[in-house]
């Protein structure tokens, strides 16, 4: 069985390369995977209900830098052709699902028939990578504004990794740490230019463009453990 990859990218502005240093790794993973052949890149806007100046900042940076062919899978307010659809995630060395409204995104997904196109991406070894919203639609819950904007709430994600978790950690970390404490959870806080590396399931490494990753441990008691996550151990 392939190993199953995801890199989940707390945030960031893509268009203002503040994620640069986790796109090369990113990239240089996809030309792995693609051999002698020219890396492609598929692009899922859907949280941002298709927002194409998104899909083209990421087109700039992964083709104008990392010299990756680029595509971009669209479902929003239009007949999507299934035969279409699935060669473009089986042309795919890896998938980036961009930020915006989760909760709306895994929706979706679910609607359009897209999600099981993205697992059956997922289980052939197809590296999975997000920021924000596209970081964490595949944890168990996760924490979002998703419904009203700025107010936050857990959610329930697609379920494909255990625990819980927050993008946008560094902006987020007071509020998120108290309902953290409070429910006695264990989770995950991703900060901004960081990204944490799961294979399996299961934690590897993180990645960092100055952000950092953290384990947050709210069962010890009345003080929230907080441990920066940097390789797993083995």
């Amino acid at each position: 069985m392939p190993d199953k990859r995801i890199i989940a990218i707390g945030g960031g502005e893509l268009k203002n390369r503040e994620t640069l240093k986790i796109d090369e790794y990113i990239a240089s993973e996809a030309k792995k995977a693609a051999g002698d052949r020219r890396a492609c890149g598929l692009f899922l806007p859907t949280a941002s209900h298709d927002c194409m100046p998104y899909y083209n900042t990421f087109h700039k940076v992964y083709t104008g830098l990392f010299d990756i062919k680029t595509d971009v899978a669209l479902t929003c307010n239009r007949e999507i052709d299934p035969e279409k659809m699935r060669a473009k995630f089986l042309k795919a060395d890896f998938i980036y699902v961009g930020g915006g409204d989760t909760v709306f995104m895994i929706r979706q997904w679910e609607e359009t028939g897209l999600l099981p196109l993205i697992r059956d991406a997922y289980d052939r070894g197809v590296l999975l990578c997000g920021l924000s919203a596209g970081a964490i639609c595949w944890f168990e819950d996760m924490y979002s504004d998703s419904v009203v904007e700025g107010e936050y709430s857990m959610y329930r994600g697609l379920g494909w990794i255990s625990g819980k978790i927050s993008p946008h950690y560094n902006e987020r970390m007071l509020d998120f740490d108290e309902i953290v404490l409070y429910n006695k959870y264990r989770a995950w806080g991703l900060e901004n230019g960081s990204a944490l590396e799961l294979l399996n399931g299961k934690p590897l490494r993180s990645i960092s463009g100055g952000g950092k990753v953290w384990v947050l441990d709210g069962t010890q008691g009345d003080k929230l453990v907080k441990t920066e996550f940097s390789v797993a151990e083995e």
